[in-house]
């Protein structure tokens, strides 16, 4: 497995796929018992990965003492990134949810308990509550990161504007500033390529990707069946034509590449990563030894130019405004006097 820096903004060097651990544990009803997940991690370890993404509410905390114990002798080998938003007890409530400066210190302190650790490498505030100001959460993370309770900090399920505007308060203002996003992203679900990859970019955020498999659409395992995927992680079924004809686009090129479609979805986001101005890492959320040792060939995959052309084409979405008519205006200057168009053909970040 290759490696890369966690965004142009930090030296945290991680590999190019993450393990997601939303399914160490039992307790919402699905999920792995510790046997497969330990399984899952050794694997994943042996392909030379070491970026693990867990968070307090996967399997109510069980996620997170499961990572613990794994990491537990190579500790100083892996990048470990935990949530907090959600609270990890079922109970929940409104005093342990939320991003707000009380919560976090509170999710921290019993996450690092949890992970039987005395730091957090990543710590993403999970969903945006659409509450808490932007300058208490950004605050927050620093003052954890100057207390050494985390090293870098980001922003998982966030809207651009907010992400923004927290990464420009934190550098205006001398704080840390953040390190990365996290965005659902995959041949299904393309709309982060809006706002959020666009700004990720050009900040030099790193940008986690969830949902690679299109919550299970790109296995092609239900493309005729509704079975299994009401009661996953990040469940999709086919509903409309475009996932329909994205998945016979995608069965189509792993027949010519003598590969299984989950292949194909990863190695379309590798090849993406490649040309990218920042790093996009897939979060891989195998159940099952199998699972991980099929999604993992996809590292000896290579999609042609040809074949990536096919699947940008099918699964493409509508940018919709501005970026449409900043596109239709741009294509009328190339047709005529363009002189008058130069700061829109050489954008800035």
């Amino acid at each position: 497995m290759k490696y890369t820096t966690f965004g142009r903004n930090t030296g945290l060097r991680v590999s190019e796929l993450a393990l997601g651990t939303g399914n160490f544990g039992t307790g919402w009803g699905y999920g792995s018992e510790k046997h497969e997940a330990k399984q899952v991690f050794d694997r994943y370890a042996e392909a030379g990965g070491n970026f693990i993404d867990t968070a307090d509410g996967y399997q109510f905390g069980q996620s997170e003492q499961m990572v613990g114990e794994f990491i537990a002798a190579e500790r100083d080998s892996f990048v470990v990134a935990t949530k907090y938003t959600l609270d990890a007890s079922p109970a929940g409530g409104i005093g342990l949810t939320g991003n707000s400066r009380k919560t976090m210190i509170a999710a921290v302190e019993a996450s690092l308990k949890r992970l039987n650790t005395d730091r957090i490498d990543l710590l993403w505030a999970h969903f945006s509550d659409n509450l808490t100001p932007m300058e208490e959460i950004v605050r927050a993370f620093d003052d954890l990161i100057r207390a050494g309770k985390i090293q870098y900090a980001g922003l998982s399920n966030f809207p651009a504007w907010r992400i923004a505007r927290a990464d420009t308060l934190a550098e205006l203002r001398g704080w840390s500033r953040i390190a990365g996003i996290q965005v659902e992203y995959s041949l299904v679900e393309r709309s982060a390529e809006r706002e959020l990859l666009p700004m990720a970019e050009a900040l030099g955020m790193a940008a986690a990707l969830w949902s690679p498999l299109g919550g299970g659409l790109l296995t092609g395992k239900y493309r005729h069946s509704d079975a299994g995927r009401l009661t996953g992680l990040a469940g999709r079924l086919v509903h409309t034509e475009r996932d329909t004809g994205l998945l016979d686009e995608v069965l189509a090129i792993a027949q010519e590449l003598q590969a299984q479609p989950v292949q194909v979805a990863i190695a379309w986001l590798r090849h993406r990563a490649a040309k990218a101005a920042t790093s996009l890492i897939p979060i891989l959320g195998s159940r099952t030894r199998e699972q991980l040792d099929d999604t993992l060939a996809a590292l000896a995959l290579t999609l042609s130019e040809s074949q990536a052309a096919r699947l940008d084409q099918i699964s493409a979405i509508e940018l919709g405004t501005p970026h449409r008519q900043i596109a239709e205006t741009l294509a009328r200057a190339q047709g005529g006097d363009s002189s008058r168009f130069i700061p829109l053909l050489a954008p800035r970040a």
